[in-house]
């Protein structure tokens, strides 16, 4: 590359799309042509003055350029910064001389380099409750709440973006409960069945409108009347996993606590061309980002705030116990949510790897440049050694953080 130093990688890396690192896809993230991510490497490299991108180290063992994983060599192959020294080079002896003066450099460098800044034209969040089902998780009656976020879209009215989130809460709680906010689809977790009466109803209501379809169906129904098209469901008891465990949800109305499923898709999709789609591209009037503005992963966690915003002022909901969890991608959005908005409590961050709290430093399975291929996705990029600042940046508040060592 043409651009040298920690600050020009920042930069490069800032203006760059993302490769989806730990392999997990949004589940209903658009299809895009394979093109996207090289125009939009395109655009951003010209804007940045860069002929050229470096390819990062195969997966492949038998490749040449094939990752190292053997850890008698695998750095860190430079010294990391001290979160604990401000840019001025004086020691943080003191609180106040963090909150004061470090934290907000750190998140500065952060804006600047790595995530991108939220613009000032990001839209206002109007939400309302779209339908309310009583349910039974764990084997505990819940309230599920679907809840949609409409964006004031009056500067774009072409850019539509409606963010979808799904509040769970026990129903018998004795006051508020904290409660967890999980990056996934907004399904209802156990939909809420009719009666046996009512499905013979629905039952005889499709049978009736087949035969008015098709006369021809009366004589097979007369002859097979205890044949039903939809019958109830049986019922299925909570299942466990290969490991023994109970999915998510179940763990955590079963413990007392509310979850919010937030549909990251409809904040911002997942993918290159998406850039000109969702909050960003609301934000920016559908024009190509500049280098300095957020990308999918400060969208991300912009979002989990807004929800914040909204459950915040929830009755069932205790404000001062709203945590954030994720996995993968989703662990470096959570890590981003807690670093920029000190209102979460604590925050549950699993397999967030490269780009998450593993260190770049270090030559160990992917590395920076593996952040700056072409057939990537619009996430922010990550300077050199960053890692552990953004770590100290979600404390003194709890946190659970598991990596991947790649």
């Amino acid at each position: 590359m043409a651009v040298s130093g920690v600050r020009a990688v920042g930069w490069i890396l800032s203006a760059a799309v993302l490769l989806p690192l730990a392999g997990v896809t949004p589940p209903h993230a658009s299809a895009q042509p394979a093109a996207s991510g090289d125009l939009a490497q395109q655009d951003m490299m010209a804007k940045l003055g860069l002929q050229r991108m470096k390819p990062g180290p195969s997966g492949d063992v038998n490749a040449p350029n094939s990752a190292n994983y053997d850890e008698t060599i695998a750095g860190p192959q430079s010294e990391l910064p001290d979160p604990l020294r401000t840019a001025a080079g004086k020691p943080v002896a003191t609180a106040e001389a963090w909150w004061r003066t470090r934290r907000p450099e750190i998140l500065a460098a952060f804006e600047r380099e790595v995530y991108g800044r939220v613009p000032d034209t990001a839209p206002r969040i109007d939400w309302r409750v779209d339908s309310t089902d009583r349910e039974f998780v764990a084997m505990k009656p819940v309230i599920a709440r679907r809840m949609i976020g409409h964006a004031d879209n009056s500067a774009a009215p072409q850019i539509a973006v409606d963010i979808r989130m799904t509040v769970v809460v026990p129903a018998n709680a004795k006051g508020p409960v904290p409660l967890l906010i999980m990056f996934g689809r907004d399904d209802f977790p156990a939909p809420s069945q009719p009666s046996r009466a009512e499905f013979e109803r629905i039952d005889a209501g499709l049978k009736k409108l087949l035969v008015t379809q098709d006369p021809a169906l009366g004589p097979v129904f007369d002859a097979h009347p205890a044949f039903m098209l939809h019958t109830q469901p049986a019922f299925t008891p909570p299942q466990r996993d290969a490991k023994g465990n109970f999915p998510r949800p179940e763990q955590i109305i079963a413990a007392g606590w509310g979850y919010a499923m937030l549909d990251t898709d409809t904040i911002q999709p997942d993918n290159s061309a998406g850039l000109s789609r969702g909050v960003i591209g609301l934000a920016s009037r559908g024009q190509p980002r500049q280098p300095d503005q957020w990308g999918t992963l400060r969208a991300w966690a912009w979002g989990a705030s807004r929800a914040f915003d909204v459950l915040s002022r929830d009755t069932a909901i205790d404000p001062r116990r709203i945590g954030i969890e994720g996995v993968s991608r989703y662990g470096k959005a959570a890590l981003v949510a807690m670093a920029f908005d000190q209102r979460f409590a604590t925050g549950l961050i699993g397999s967030s790897g490269k780009g998450g709290t593993t260190l770049l430093r270090r030559n160990f399975g992917e590395d920076v440049t593996s952040l700056t291929s072409a057939s990537i996705t619009g996430w922010p990029a990550i300077s050199l050694g960053t890692e552990p600042r953004r770590a100290r940046m979600c404390g003194p508040r709890r946190s659970c953080r598991s990596t991947r060592t790649s």
